[in-house]
């Protein structure tokens, strides 16, 4: 055997280059795993309902709410509600937490009984969140 046999060999083993051509390839398909997870994750949090609550208290308090891709905006007016309507029944908080709602049997208007507990004497429903 002659040394040119043997330096030839050693020079395509001892390139740097193809290891790092390797990694990046390696690389390559972590990003594009990572990504794909992403976007998956992404599709199924926009499928749930949200209820984002913006300034909190303040005059320009805004609540966002998402359904199913669908996006609703409130914004307060900066003030106390106003309008006109009747009494449509009583809520009630009770110890463990739960709210009762009874509603009332007849439409009186909101003026009328403010003070009583109206329909107490209704079987009691609980209210939905």
């Amino acid at each position: 055997m002659t040394l040119k046999h043997l330096s030839v060999l050693a020079e395509d083993d001892d390139d740097p280059m193809l290891s790092a051509v390797n990694l990046v390839d390696v690389f390559l398909v972590l990003v594009v795993a990572l990504l794909t997870a992403v976007a998956v994750q992404s599709q199924t949090s926009a499928n749930e309902s949200v209820t984002i609550i913006r300034n909190a208290g303040q005059p320009d308090m805004e609540v966002v709410v998402r359904e199913q891709g669908k996006e609703v905006r409130f914004k307060g007016a900066g003030s106390a509600a106003q309008g006109q309507g009747v009494r449509a029944g009583v809520a009630y908080k009770l110890e463990d937490g739960n709210i009762v709602y009874i509603p009332e049997t007849g439409a009186a208007p909101a003026n009328a009984s403010a003070g009583g507990a109206g329909g107490a004497a209704a079987t009691p429903a609980p209210a939905k969140p």
